[in-house]
């Protein structure tokens, strides 16, 4: 590339991109493109190149703020208080960013379109957690993106939706259609690998922003576990040869099979299966791991070299793994298998069954309860029981071998059927595909992700300093059969700790000492705080209609402690009082 290509090809990324570069105060330096295919990404998607290229530098934002002003590695050698705190830090910060950038990229939507979350991360405590570790910020189900007049229509029915009895996906889906209203759903995690993040690991952590061309057939918000299995296509294709059903719940000698037809030679100790690990997992995954060890395949494990060069890890990370599903030859010529097992978070397990076409793979899921506490194979054959038949409790032990569940299990494993019912999910199938989350069966996707640290399953960079104020900052935009590295160059265009504020929610900045009664009080700012409360405290609020009242007796003061609520409290009455027709929305309990 020629230095006047290059100059023109970083022009017209600025100006693609200038709502997310203006709003952080960021400088594009450079980009480089690196394409899996001929043409852009952004020609083969089906959103306008504009968007398509804000949603890449709304990651690159994300991994950015995050990394530099999340506290990475605060959460080292801490007690488990501070370090939950320091994870909940870590997630407003990159939460915030993300919804941000999606604001303002939103403005440059067609008039009739819209993005909404149907699936979040980080709500759900997870299995071992205390409840105090879920309530994470996050971006959740209903969080509209829109310009305001539609944003506001989509928000009317959105909450009819959540509220109104009998108010179906379809009924709300079908009204949007007949007003010619487009909607794209989206699957959302800020932040990938958060322990990892506190914990200061090289490794892991990144944005993950799914987006589809329809809203996933969610009502309301849901969080649970999926069982996952992602195979090359070219094993599915040999499955299929054999006349051999291939998915989450085919024996795993069949699947050895299956690999050894479509890659003949293949010796079974370079069949490397991946799945979470650890001795905390051996009573869910206990079972799984012994069905792949007598096969004699290589149960990946921590510290075992990608063909990047890095160490991968076993202790969390469901979604990146999916990008190393395939085959290569090692220096000897000798062929390798990756494939992904085991279980993930329902955001998680769909944005990676979304990559079927992306990457060439073959997904298929099972749903699982969110307490997760018998094996695998029990939990995916028990969600689709029927929780008010009178052998319910009889069923459920036959399942888990006969032996008998404790009452107050029965009652939870009933009540998890009946919330995936009502959240509208796909009960009733034995195996899910990425298909039965969505209305249309010929759906489309656009995967953006950006590194906040080493990625070993690409081989990605995360965030790294050029120079005083200079960051690189690497991130992946695919779509069906085509993927796009990019590389932005990025420059602090104000001092490092004026960009914390600018990256920071508000209602931190006030936590941090800013005083919110001396600052210069703006318009935007009743926008961004009801933003930050969605995003931050959704656990306490209550919608009536366009109002929300906050109840900050329903926080858990390990969720937020209680000296930092009193002062927000006083942050949100201050604003009620100073500034009522601004904050005429927000009513404090």
């Amino acid at each position: 590339m020629t230095e006047t290509d290059r100059r023109n090809l970083v022009a017209q990324w600025a100006f693609d991109t200038r709502p997310v570069l203006l709003r952080f105060h960021l400088w594009l330096e450079d980009v480089e493109v690196e394409r899996a295919q001929a043409v852009p990404v952004s020609a083969l998607t089906f959103t306008p190149r504009g968007i398509a290229r804000c949603l890449a530098m709304t990651s690159a934002a994300t991994a950015l703020g995050t990394r530099l002003f999340g506290e990475f590695g605060a959460g080292a050698g801490r007690d488990k208080a501070t370090y939950n705190q320091v994870k909940k830090s870590a997630d407003a910060v990159s939460a915030y960013v993300m919804s941000e950038g999606l604001w303002h990229l939103t403005r440059t939507l067609p008039e009739n379109h819209a993005m909404m979350v149907c699936l979040g991360e980080g709500l759900m405590p997870k299995v071992g957690e205390t409840p105090e570790m879920g309530a994470n910020p996050m971006l959740g189900f209903g969080r509209v993106y829109a310009r305001p007049e539609l944003a506001r229509t989509v928000d009317r029915r959105v909450r009819r939706l959540l509220n109104e009895p009998g108010h179906t996906f379809e009924q709300f889906h079908g009204w949007l259609q007949n007003r010619g209203i487009t909607l794209w759903g989206a699957a959302v995690d800020t932040l990938e690998n958060t322990s990892r993040f506190a914990e200061g690991k090289p490794t892991g952590p990144m944005a993950v922003f799914h987006l589809f061309d329809s809203p996933l057939r969610l009502s309301r918000p849901y969080e649970s576990y999926m069982g996952c299995l992602t195979v090359p296509a070219r094993v599915a294709e040999a499955a299929e040869r054999a006349s051999v059903l291939l998915d989450y719940r085919t024996p795993r000698q069949q699947v050895v099979e299956a690999i050894e037809a479509a890659y003949p030679g293949v010796r079974r100790e370079h069949v490397h299966v991946w799945t979470l690990r650890g001795k905390t997992r051996a009573g869910r995954l206990g079972r799984l791991w012994e069905e792949w060890e007598k096969l004699g395949v290589h149960l990946v494990e921590d510290g075992w070299r990608a063909p990047s060069g890095l160490e991968v890890f076993t202790d969390s990370g469901t979604y990146a793994p999916t990008f190393l599903v395939g085959s290569w030859q090692d220096a000897a010529q000798a062929t390798h298998v990756f494939l992904c097992d085991g279980y993930a978070a329902t955001a998680e397990a769909m944005q990676a069954a979304s990559l079927s076409d992306v990457l060439d793979v073959r997904s298929t899921m099972a749903m699982f309860s969110p307490s997760f506490t018998l094996p695998c194979d029990v939990e995916a054959r028990l969600m689709q029981l029927d929780p008010s038949a009178p052998d319910f409790a009889r069923r459920l032990g036959e399942l888990n071998g006969g032996r008998t569940i404790e009452a107050g299990q029965v009652r939870s494993y009933a009540e998890a059927i009946r919330d995936a019912a009502a959240s509208n999910m796909p009960l009733g199938k034995a195996v899910l595909r990425a298909d039965d989350f969505l209305p249309e069966k010929d759906w489309h996707v656009l995967a953006s992700v950006g590194y906040m640290c080493d990625d070993p399953y690409t081989g990605a960079a995360g965030v790294t300093r050029v120079a005083d104020n200079v960051y690189r900052v690497v991130t992946l935009l695919a779509t069906r059969n085509a993927s796009s590295r990019i590389t932005f160059t990025l420059r602090l265009m104000e001092s490092f700790e004026t960009t914390r504020q600018v990256f920071s929610p508000l209602l931190v900045r006030f936590l941090s000492g800013v005083d919110h009664t001396t600052r210069p009080v703006k318009i935007s700012d009743s926008g961004r705080i009801r933003n930050e409360l969605q995003t931050m405290l959704p656990q306490a609020l209550e919608h009536d209609g366009e109002r929300i009242r906050v109840h900050f007796d329903r926080i858990n003061e390990m969720v937020m402690p209680r000296d930092k609520q009193a002062a927000i409290r006083k942050v949100l009455e201050w604003y009620k009082v100073n500034h009522p027709v601004w904050f005429d929305w927000l009513d404090v309990a």
